[in-house]
């Protein structure tokens, strides 16, 4: 534990921080496991929630949950496996 009253301070504040964080991410997984079920089931409602999930990714990007980089990977990967899921079968 710390022993001053700034470091105590600093530690209140970096657990706040922690669980903002983890909020934020927990948000973004359930838009990712939305998006790849509505994919396998229906390419058209998947579009849709293939803007929300780009807005969660460029969010956490944003805010230095997630490297922007490592955003848009994520965001080319789930535009691939979209237009993957509504190409015609042959």
């Amino acid at each position: 534990m710390p022993q001053r009253k700034t470091a105590v301070k600093d530690l209140k504040k970096s657990r706040k921080h922690r669980l903002h964080n983890i909020g934020i991410k927990t948000e973004l997984k359930k838009t990712i496991k939305e998006f790849t079920a509505l994919t396998a089931t229906s390419p058209e409602e998947a579009k849709k929630s293939l803007s929300l999930l780009y807005k969660k990714l460029d969010k956490a990007a944003k805010r230095n949950i997630l490297n922007k980089k490592t955003a848009a990977r994520r965001k080319s990967l789930y535009a691939r496996l979209l237009t993957k899921s509504s190409a015609p079968k042959a």
